[in-house]
């Protein structure tokens, strides 16, 4: 019994052969037939097919990689065409919701995104978030470590940038991600891997956060240091580790050999176009003002949201600082424009005005029985805590 949970994770993860059968590609039809997955692939797989010939890829891809990373809010998807392969990368999706902070998922309504190693289980072409992929979380160390009755479930890639404990991306790159997971299946890859880590470690900005973080949790450290034996040993060697795990719940990356690391590279952010919004298209009075989804609560849950991920861009000596923003509201109910016009500084501004404008729908506000478009302010107080 002592190697059980070792099988569970190789069995149902690793890496395996991609065999093309007759089978395998009837997976592509009947993915075919339902009318959000035909459309999806009617719109994005040319532009895939050119997007890969550009990178001298082989289209379909027969193996993929998919790996996140909560704090950089990204989603990488890697691919390759024969199993001696290294992977090579495609594309970097932005993650457009976080819920939770960093750390492992525990436990059902904790509202965390899972840490760990992880493979599709699920294509469900008919979700309520429009596309999505299930993930086979709880794994074995989630099984062991988690809560005994109620570990939670249901975590998924999906679209709508809306979340409780996903990870969630636009509609489009969602279409992309799944095309390219469901190319792959039908080539054979029955067991795609997704791996999530807490930070990209390559990001000098976010090693130092997760440095602050085990400060105040360091019980999380040695969970950290697992997931980080595993993202080196794929930046060296782009396969995928062996990892294994032991009857406490830990993961071992068993063909990890320690290596002096390189340091992190610090890079300046690149500034984020200026964006403009026609003044002359804007309403002046309006009958009623726009809504956010949930109303005035959920706005506020937004504001606090983003004052705490704010507070990272606080300068060294710096506690507390009140930031006013302007933001437009189309006529759609679509954030199109914001602009920060008090306080803060240079990166936390461009991050700032980065979250408004990618704000879920609001309802649109309206001037005799007609949407329009509205200007809005809105301070912020962000503080170290």
């Amino acid at each position: 019994m002592k190697y059980l949970s070792f099988l569970v994770i190789l069995f149902f993860c690793s890496e395996a052969k991609s065999q093309t059968s007759a089978s395998a590609f009837n997976f592509i039809d009947y993915q075919r037939s339902f009318p959000r997955f035909s459309d999806a692939l009617k719109r994005r797989e040319d532009t895939l097919m050119r997007q890969f010939r550009e990178k001298n890829l082989e289209w379909p891809a027969r193996n993929i990689y998919i790996r996140s990373f909560k704090f950089d809010s990204q989603l990488e998807v890697w691919v390759k065409s024969g199993y001696s392969d290294q992977y090579r990368l495609f594309k970097t999706y932005k993650v457009c919701a976080l819920a939770g902070t960093l750390g492992p998922k525990r436990m059902a309504g904790d509202y965390q995104v899972p840490e760990g190693f992880y493979c599709i289980s699920e294509f469900n072409p008919r979700s309520t978030y429009y596309l999505s992929l299930g993930l086979n979380y709880p794994n074995s160390a989630d099984r062991i470590l988690g809560d005994s009755l109620q570990p939670g479930g249901d975590i998924y890639i999906h679209g709508k940038c809306v979340t409780s404990g996903c990870i969630p991306i636009t509609d489009q790159q969602i279409e992309d991600v799944y095309i390219l997971a469901a190319q792959a299946h039908a080539q054979g890859q029955d067991f795609i891997p997704v791996h999530i880590f807490p930070i990209q470690y390559k990001n000098a900005k976010s090693v130092a956060y997760l440095a602050r973080y085990l400060k105040d949790f360091p019980e999380y450290a040695h969970l950290s240091n697992e997931l980080k034996h595993a993202y080196l040993y794929f930046e060296k060697n782009k396969q995928l580790p062996l990892i294994l795990t032991d009857k406490k719940g830990d993961y071992i990356v068993a063909n990890y050999v320690q290596e002096p690391e390189p340091s992190p590279v610090v890079k300046k952010n690149e500034r984020r176009p200026v964006k403009s919004f026609n003044e002359e298209n804007l309403a002046k009075v309006v009958d009623k003002l726009p809504v956010y989804p949930g109303g005035n609560v959920g706005f506020q849950s937004f504001i606090d949201d983003v004052s705490k991920e704010m507070s990272q861009y606080l300068e060294d000596n710096q506690k507390r600082t009140y930031v006013m923003i302007e933001f437009v509201i189309d006529k759609d109910g679509k954030p199109a424009y914001s602009k920060v016009i008090r306080g803060g500084n240079e990166e936390m501004n461009d991050r700032l005005q980065e979250r408004f404008e990618n704000m879920p729908p609001w309802t649109p506000a309206t001037r005799m029985e007609k949407a329009v478009a509205i200007k809005l302010k809105q301070s912020i107080e962000i503080e170290k805590k």
